[in-house]
């Protein structure tokens, strides 16, 4: 099944785009890989020391991160959807199960596409409301993940 693709709303939805020089399905692996994830989900000097995460509608997308120095800072989410090399979807608004946090912060939508170069990396992070998406961009939502795509590649080169 080919994944359709989301139409991007300029005033609620930031969107990273790069074109990174490693396979897809490593990009794929790096992803959904727990293990993998831990050694560059968060920026450098941060770390990411738990992650759970069910692959499929409804499993848990569950995050630790940490700071240097040492507060934690815990993220439950759950795993919209799941297109093998193509496309992870996941939200802050559900816990595993589909059950309602109460709260949402995000969606995220991860898409990964063939290129001559390698792969198409998207991230795009979906936010409820101008609010939510400006303090996204404040956290530094750009540089941040920017900072982790590359750390994803240069994990891939090392051999995963």
């Amino acid at each position: 099944m080919k994944a359709k693709k989301h139409p991007v709303n300029p005033e609620l939805d930031l969107v990273l785009e790069r074109v990174v020089d490693v396979p897809r399905h490593l990009v794929w692996k790096a992803w959904t890989t727990p293990e993998l994830m831990k050694q560059w989900f968060a920026p450098r000097p941060w770390t990411t020391p738990q992650i759970r995460l069910d692959l499929y509608p409804g499993g848990a997308f569950n995050t630790t991160m940490k700071s240097p120095e040492g507060q934690e800072y815990p993220s439950q989410g759950c795993v919209l959807e799941v297109i093998e090399n193509e496309r992870l979807a996941f939200t802050s608004a559900l816990s595993e199960g589909f059950r309602p946090t109460g709260e949402s912060f995000m969606t995220a939508i991860i898409t990964l596409e063939d290129h001559p170069q390698g792969t198409k990396y998207t991230a795009h992070a979906v936010h409820k409301n101008k609010e939510d998406r400006k303090t996204h961009e404040d956290m530094g939502f750009m540089t941040g993940w920017g900072i982790c795509v590359d750390q994803l590649v240069e994990l891939v080169k090392k051999g995963i």
